[in-house]
């Protein structure tokens, strides 16, 4: 098969280079950028990837992200909008930042937001190991101080230790692994400051899977930014991810009720004890076009004993659907296509050289129909001569082989809202490329 070659712009992910802007109407706003867009400051002196190589390492760094997800087992209202922009992951995954500022004064990094994970750590001077030029440095903050062992902080990160008189952690993520130290410190996003944040402090890493400076955890556990901030947030964010073709930069990440929408379609959120972090929903059903696919009932599922069902994640780039479903689907999928030749490309195995025919694809949830068009469910090459389904099946094996995960690529363009007091995860059409 000839080598297809595809552009920068259509196959890049969504980064958030974040510039806060301050609405005083709404509150605190964080761009995202794609970290691989023309302004992202981690390709400056990049080479550029053809497109089927950029589609290769996306897809393998989506393995990586599925191998972190099964490791996760078991006052007033403030508002601040941080404005995102389309972006790929600094090194795989996720796929979108925020510019945040930590300590005092302010040492500002682009931290990727991921919201299946809880604990936010930053790459700290004299990490071994750590990819990014760009750390912070405890020694030049006055406000930074370490949690000491025994604080409640200490046993609500993974793998806690002790070691002297300070608490650490160490976990993996992807094909990486990461020793820090459990600090706090103040952290702005956009303008609102956040006093005496916990956050791990990285002294040695591992592996090319991490986000280079940083991440920032929106699960819903106990160390997450929706739990440090309950008070100032009300445990309520919203966010929009650009499209991958957008040059713009235009998503936001909303924090807090004030800002968020008002008519906007919900489906009821679950809690797996064992999988804490994740944001599950009730999947009942997908439609191919007009046609409702024939997938059983246990392929949707939830059950928190074996971490089945299904979760809205921003780090997974492309969906998995466990494999009946992600069967039904790709047969449907062919057989709307009539006799068209289809062919693959890397893990994709539904490609084609002609014209797609089937508009939509509707992800059906108790209460809540998510239709998306074929700039959420095709992955295109530059020229347009080649169009793949942008979807995958769960593993074989494993905890994530009975996990559906609605991904970054499926979720551009629409406003996800989740709503921890109230239960909800909502979903609305939105352009925000």
């Amino acid at each position: 098969m000839a080598t297809i070659l595809f552009s920068l712009s259509t196959i890049f992910f969504f980064f958030t280079l974040a510039q806060g802007l301050h609405n005083p109407n709404q509150g605190s706003n964080l761009q995202l950028i794609h970290a691989n867009s023309p302004i992202s400051p981690f390709r400056r002196n990049a080479p550029p990837l053809s497109w089927e190589d950029s589609v290769l390492q996306m897809q393998s760094a989506d393995q990586a992200r599925l191998q972190f997800l099964s490791s996760l087992v078991v006052g007033a209202a403030a508002r601040a909008i941080v404005p995102i922009a389309s972006g790929r992951a600094v090194t795989q995954n996720p796929t979108y930042i925020v510019r945040a500022k930590i300590g005092t004064p302010a040492q500002t990094l682009l931290m990727a937001v991921d919201t299946s994970n809880d604990a936010a750590w930053v790459p700290c001077a004299g990490c071994v190991g750590c990819s990014s030029a760009a750390t912070f440095d405890p020694s030049k903050s006055a406000t930074f101080k370490p949690v000491a062992c025994g604080a409640s902080q200490c046993s609500q990160v993974p793998n806690p230790s002790c070691g002297g008189t300070t608490c650490g952690f160490n976990l993996t993520y992807g094909g990486s692994a990461i020793s820090a130290t459990l600090v706090q410190d103040n952290i702005t996003l956009a303008t609102d400051s956040i006093a005496a944040y916990t956050f791990g402090c990285i002294q040695k890493a591992t592996g090319s899977s991490l986000p280079a400076q940083g991440l920032l955890g929106l699960g819903r556990g106990p160390s997450s930014l929706l739990s440090q901030t309950s008070t100032l947030y009300k445990s309520i964010f919203s966010y929009c991810l650009p499209g991958y073709k957008s040059i713009n930069f235009t998503g936001s990440l909303r924090l807090g009720p004030v800002s968020q929408p008002k008519k906007i379609r919900t489906t009821q959120l679950m809690k797996n004890p064992r999988r804490s972090s994740f944001y599950y929903v009730n999947l009942v059903g997908i439609r191919v076009g007009r046609r409702v696919v024939t997938i059983p009932p246990s392929a949707f599922a939830f059950d928190p004993a074996s971490g089945a069902g299904t979760v809205f994640d921003s780090g997974t780039v492309f969906s998995v659907l466990v494999k009946p479903a992600y069967t039904a689907v790709r047969d449907e999928v062919r057989r709307q296509m009539g006799t068209a030749v289809v062919s693959t490309l890397g893990g994709f195995d539904t490609c084609y050289t002609v014209p797609i025919t089937v508009p939509t694809i509707t992800f059906m949830f108790t209460g809540l129909n998510m239709s998306i068009p074929q700039d959420n469910f095709l992955i295109r090459s530059s020229a347009g001569t080649t169009s793949c389904l942008a979807m995958a099946a769960a593993p074989d094996t494993g905890v994530n082989s009975v996990l559906n995960v609605i991904a970054s690529f499926q979720q551009q363009n629409h406003r996800v809202l989740i709503d921890l007091p109230n239960s909800k995860l909502g979903v609305a059409r939105e352009a925000c490329s």
